[in-house]
């Protein structure tokens, strides 16, 4: 089995496609919470919007790690 060195020069871009792409997401999920009457359906849009952010907080810290990362060459 032949391993894979680690290539890492793409990380900062895959992360910022993440973080828009949660983005739209959350964006998405607002509108549907706009329009329904459901309060059961708004109330678990509402906890995975909640994650989401979660999830953004921890993007936006590995993406700054990466960057510096890069910037020293990933020693």
């Amino acid at each position: 089995m032949k391993h894979n060195p680690d290539n890492r020069k793409d990380n900062v871009e895959k992360i910022q496609n993440n973080i828009d792409n949660t983005i739209q997401n959350i964006d998405a999920t607002e509108e549907m919470i706009a329009v329904t009457d459901n309060k059961n359906q708004k109330k678990d849009l509402k906890e995975k919007n909640e994650r989401r952010e979660e999830a953004l907080d921890s993007m936006r810290r590995e993406i700054k790690d990466e960057a510096i990362d890069r910037r020293h060459g990933y020693k």
